[in-house]
């Protein structure tokens, strides 16, 4: 036990596997539905340990951007499984999934890196011109993918039309290669912790051979996560039925599960008083939501049956401005404190009250 224990990294995704073997194809009880829920968990856990293995090796900003993607591939792979067994109840599942993971990002982890942060060091200082280059990103993109389809009249309802998706999903995929260039090549100590060279780090990276260990299992964790959520899809909605809440809250707990462990990195980095790398993960997670996973979707729905519905609700949408607004305020100082941190989980919280009673 205490060998599994120590090397749960390597433990876990073998084992998710193992859960999937046996479980792929078969009606669930509930004792399995709760263990494949556990091995899921477990696998998009040793995802993000694996993808922060890899990212201290290579170092910041590259770091932040290998777990943005890893959530992304993640997240992509719930979205599409569930949008394949739900049927036409899930055409607005990518939408949920992708607003409730801004809201996330943008006011749960930045939110609670501030309120843990300050409450170390009294006041957390980043780097202004790094974190607003990446909030306008994540702001156009938003909305690029989210708000506009509620305007355009080239089909009825909020849903683009098929020009105008592969348009969005185009811009979407364009904006956020530039941002990457931008943050790896041209600006690159734009999005380092102040006072923090390109060389420093604060901790010795691990070996190379580390680094393509955590690479490969990475792969096997990825693996896991998307045959179990195919797995799992049926329970999980299921569970939201039951509990009354909405369908779209389907899309928050896909969100809630995928950033979890992305939240605890953000969280430690802002508790050593690096909050710019913090920052780099919520927004970057953000940018990666809706620059990679909008286009996986317009490729799936080659083969997905039914709309796909993008544009948000009008509450949704005053959530999606107001959080815009008091980020932009947060950032622009290049200085935050508890009081900043605050307010963001307070938008947070009226998000998460709303999607269930909206």
């Amino acid at each position: 036990m205490r060998a599994l224990i120590r090397y749960w990294p390597l433990s876990v995704p073998l084992f998710a596997l193992v859960v999937l073997a046996f479980t792929w194809g078969v009606d669930l009880p509930v004792i399995l539905v709760i263990i494949v829920a556990v091995a899921l968990a477990g696998a998009v856990s040793t995802a993000v340990h694996h993808a922060e293995v890899v990212a201290h090796r290579i170092g910041e900003p590259f770091g932040s951007l290998v777990l943005a993607v890893a959530v992304t591939v993640i997240e992509v792979a719930l979205i599409v499984t569930l949008m394949v067994s739900g049927g036409p109840e899930t055409a607005s599942l990518a939408r949920d999934t992708v607003f409730a993971a801004v809201m996330i990002t943008c006011n749960g982890i930045v939110g609670i890196a501030l309120l843990i942060g300050a409450t170390r060091h009294r006041v957390m200082v980043f780097n202004a011109e790094g974190a607003g280059a990446a909030l306008a990103t994540v702001a156009t993109l938003a909305t690029l993918s989210l708000v506009l389809p509620t305007f355009t009249t080239s089909k009825p309802g909020p849903e683009f039309s098929t020009g105008q998706l592969v348009f969005a999903a185009a811009a979407s995929l364009a904006l956020y290669i530039l941002f990457v260039f931008t943050q790896t090549k041209e600006h690159r100590d734009f999005f380092l912790p102040v006072g923090v060279s390109a060389e420093e780090d604060h901790a010795p990276p691990p070996t190379a051979k580390a680094a393509w260990i955590s690479l490969g299992m990475l792969l096997v964790s990825l693996v896991a996560v998307v045959g179990l959520a195919k797995v799992e899809s049926p329970a999980i909605e299921a569970g939201v039925a039951a509990a009354g809440f909405p369908q779209s809250f389907v899309g928050v707990v896909i969100a809630l599960l995928v950033l979890l462990p992305e939240t605890f990195a953000a969280v430690r980095a802002a508790a050593r008083d690096r909050m710019q790398t913090s920052l780099n993960l919520s927004f970057g997670s953000a940018m990666a939501s809706i620059g990679l996973t909008i286009p996986a979707i317009a490729v799936a729905t080659i083969w997905l049956d039914g709309p796909l519905v993008l544009g948000l609700g009008s509450t949704q949408m005053v959530l999606l401005a107001l959080t815009f607004v008091v980020a932009i305020l947060t950032v622009v100082p290049g200085r935050a404190t508890r009081l900043q941190g605050g307010v963001h989980l307070a938008l947070l919280a009226a998000f998460l009250f709303l999607a269930i009673n909206p």
